[in-house]
């Protein structure tokens, strides 16, 4: 898997997986709702920790910002 989501992008949904984690242990959710966001949740935390998201392949979407060759870059000298 090649990696395609940036550090923002891990860190926030990291962040999302925690607040939702957080409302049902807190008793603000529960049932139904609590079982989707749970799923939510740790999709989110998977793929924050491994930096791909299958979605974003799918579509053709990288967050991530690729480092420019840097053989690529050449100097000539007169």
């Amino acid at each position: 898997m090649k990696k395609n989501m940036a550090m923002l992008d891990r860190i926030l949904r990291a962040a999302i997986a925690v607040v939702i984690a957080a409302l049902y242990y807190a008793g603000a959710i529960s049932g139904t709702l609590a079982a989707v966001l749970g799923v939510v949740a740790v999709i989110f935390l998977g793929t924050s920790i491994v930096g791909f998201c299958p979605i974003y392949a799918l579509l053709g979407i990288s967050t991530l910002r690729h480092k420019k060759d840097e053989g690529a870059h050449t100097t000539r000298h007169a």
